[in-house]
């Protein structure tokens, strides 16, 4: 399994202000920048998204570890988007090298894109490719608004 030392593209419930963002990066990074993956599509799923490539973006977040704990790190994330090594048939997720484009400054990177591994079911596309500007259904028992 490739441990090659890339920031990591998050694209979901690891951007700030998502569930899974305090839980897993807060304390652990040294940047958090906006970005875009071209070259990709970006789908429901239950509770978090799947990207996959195709004709689109997909905006998130550009993520740096910190240097000295980057391998504690790439051993969470892959345990929390279920991948288990290349091709396993397991996977959730597949961890993949992209490039992505920094918004500040327009400078492509070269990072971990999680994507969905082959044979996954996605739900409907994000249009937007943004998972934050997603429709979010209403909580059970929420009063409906007109």
């Amino acid at each position: 399994m490739s441990t090659r030392a890339l920031p990591f593209f998050v694209y979901g419930t690891l951007r700030p202000g998502e569930g899974n963002h305090d839980r897993f990066l807060r304390g652990r990074t040294v940047a958090e920048e906006p970005a875009v993956l071209h070259g990709a599509l970006l789908y429901d799923g239950p509770g978090y998204p799947f990207a996959l490539p195709g004709d689109g973006a997909v905006r998130g977040e550009l993520v740096t570890a910190a240097d000295e704990g980057y391998g504690a790190l790439l051993r969470v994330l892959d345990e929390l988007e279920e991948y288990f090594g290349p091709g396993h048939p397991l996977n959730v997720y597949a961890r993949v090298e992209r490039d992505v484009v920094r918004e500040r400054d327009g400078a492509t990177v070269r990072a971990w894109v999680y994507f969905a591994a082959p044979g996954v079911p996605t739900g409907p596309a994000i249009a937007a490719g943004d998972w934050l500007t997603r429709p979010v259904p209403p909580l059970p028992g929420a009063p409906r608004t007109p």
